[in-house]
Order: structure tokens, then C-alpha cells, then sequence
């Protein structure tokens, strides 16, 4: 499997978790925005296959690596096979889980490949757990844990964001988020940002920092706040949604 290795060999904490962050929003795509297309890909007639995240953000299912050792960890072998004797979601959390597996795999192999200490493995580790894991968000199971840290960041001064709902003539709401660029140096708040963390987005899973004035969007049926641009939902589109489900809910419906 060709795609499955890395493109590059990343060496100090940063480049890994950047190598981690693009497979994980891969493998995310694969089990939400690409459900339907990675479903008829894993058809359980053919041999055992692997989904694979890359670093640039590209997802595939193919064989696994024919050389013995591969050359990097592999994914879980066979998930076609699964597919017809589970529910669709059942079918996909599992995928979620052996991928969350998968990554954190990847992740501490070039931790060990090149020598890292215990304080960068713990670095490491620390920036990893800092994201949603695959089955969080395709499950939802990230919906307590966001509500929370939204709760946090609207306390937080250094953190502030407005809500804007748009209200239809039913009464159903529609929730978008603006970032505030203002910032204050105040130590204290620095200090309960540090405490609290950063509301992040359920597709790519970076945080409040990453821009500025970028356009978020809430998910009314998990309640997980997402990147417009990463669900592909502008401003002005959103105005004229009654129910704003993301891809992960709204590909929920078990296949008959």
C-alpha cells in the first residue's frame, strides 16, 4: 500500500502532530462528509481492506502494504468485511475506534523512530488528547465535552464570542458563531484559558486560535460547533437554515 506510508518522515513534536492532525481529518471525511462513497468502497466481496488517512488530508481504501514489516503501523485489516453484519452506525463507530487505534499508532512510531524523550512524548500525548478522537465524532460522543468548553471559552474574556441566532417564523434556531479578535493580557484570564482550553472544531479539530473573524456553525442535533468553511456552510447560506445538522448526523440513518 503505497499511500498508507507516509509522504515525508516527520522528526520533532510539532511536524508529528501535524502528520497526525492531516490523517485524522482524512479518516473524518471517510466517516461523514465521504460516508457514502467510502461505504460502497468497502464492498465485503472483495479481500481484506484498509482505510488509510494521509497527511494531506486524503482518504483511500486499499489493501494493505504487501512488505513485511510495513513500513509504517497498519490500519485494522478487513473492515469490509464487517460492514453487512452490522447497522450502519454500529459499522462505523467500530472503523472510528480501530482509526483513533490506528493514528495514535503512527503517532508514537516516529516518537520512537526518532528518539523522543519522555517530556516530548508527553508533549505529544498532550497535544493528541487535546482533539476529538474519530469516534467522538462520528458517534457524537463529543457533545458534553464541547458543550463544556463552550461554557468556558464564553466566560473567558480572552476567549469571548457572540452568538447569533437566526430564528425562523416556527421558532426553530439556528445557531452560527463569529470569533472576536479582541484580546486582553490580562494574566488572570490567561489564566482560565489555560484551565478551560478551547472550544474545537468537531471536522478539523482546531481550536478558537487558528484565524481570525472565521465563521462557526453549531449542530442542532449534537451540538458541536464546527469551522464553516469546514462543513462548507458560508454566512449568508446559513441564514437560510431552519436545522443545521452536520455530516456525521446527518448520515446517521442506518442503510436498510
Amino acid at each position: 500500500m503505497e499511500g498508507g506510508a507516509g509522504l515525508y518522515n516527520p522528526r520533532t513534536v510539532e511536524e508529528v502532530f501535524r502528520d497526525f492532525k492531516g490523517r485524522r481529518a482524512a479518516i473524518v471525511k471517510a466517516l461523514t462528509s465521504d460516508v457514502g462513497e467510502f461505504y460502497q468502497q468497502c464492498d465485503p466481496e472483495k479481500e481484506n481492506l484498509c482505510l488509510y488517512g494521509l497527511p494531506n488530508e486524503q482518504w483511500e481504501v486499499n489493501l494493505p502494504a504487501e512488505e513485511v514489516p510495513p513500513e509504517l503501523p497498519e490500519p485494522a485489516l478487513g473492515i469490509n468485511f464487517a460492514r453487512d453484519g452490522l447497522s450502519e452506525k454500529e459499522w462505523l463507530s467500530l472503523v472510528a475506534i480501530h482509526s483513533d487505534t490506528w493514528l495514535l499508532s503512527v503517532s508514537f512510531y516516529f516518537g520512537s523512530r526518532f528518539a523522543f524523550d519522555k517530556a516530548d512524548r508527553k508533549r505529544l500525548f498532550d497535544m493528541i488528547n487535546g482533539v476529538p478522537t474519530i469516534f467522538e465524532v462520528v458517534t457524537g460522543n463529543m457533545k458534553k465535552q464541547t458543550k463544556e468548553k463552550s461554557s468556558s471559552a464564553n466566560r473567558n474574556g480572552n476567549l469571548s464570542k457572540s452568538d447569533s441566532k437566526v430564528r425562523s417564523s416556527d421558532g426553530k434556531t439556528l445557531k452560527a458563531m463569529q470569533a472576536n479578535t479582541e484580546e486582553d493580557g490580562s494574566e488572570e484570564e490567561d489564566d482560565e484559558e489555560d484551565e478551560h482550553g478551547e472550544t474545537l472544531c468537531g471536522a478539523c479539530g482546531d481550536g478558537d486560535g487558528t484565524g481570525t473573524d472565521d465563521f462557526w456553525i453549531c449542530c442542532d442535533v449534537c451540538e458541536v460547533w464546527f469551522h464553516g468553511k469546514c462543513v462548507k456552510i458560508t454566512p449568508a447560506r446559513a441564514e437560510h437554515i431552519k436545522q443545521y445538522k452536520c455530516p456525521a448526523c446527518s448520515n446517521k440513518r442506518a442503510r436498510p
